[in-house]
């Protein structure tokens, strides 16, 4: 009982909207040279993370499926990913 009700709350931490910031434990920072340098299509997006102000390069930490990428925040299609994000959704009735 004890470890359905563990699994159970684990993955209740585990699962998070989309668009919704991650956290982690360490500081993670990236180069330049670790930038990906394409669009990351919205749907593989589980969350992000601005690298630290104590790193060198300003930097985002995207969460994808396996793992992180570091992406430049300035890039436009994450800019307009964050727009999209910040929309309130609209419904009609």
């Amino acid at each position: 009982m004890r470890i359905s009700l563990l699994i159970l709350l684990l993955a209740a931490a585990c699962s998070g909207s989309q668009g919704m910031s991650f956290r982690s434990s360490r500081g993670e920072c990236c180069s330049k040279e670790k930038l990906y340098p394409r669009k990351i299509p919205e749907f593989r997006i589980q969350g992000y993370l601005y690298t630290a102000p104590s790193c060198t390069h300003r930097a985002v930490l995207v969460k994808v499926l396996r793992g992180s990428v570091c992406v430049d925040p300035a890039q436009r299609w994450f800019q307009e990913y964050l727009r999209k994000q910040k929309k309130p959704n609209s419904t009609s009735t």
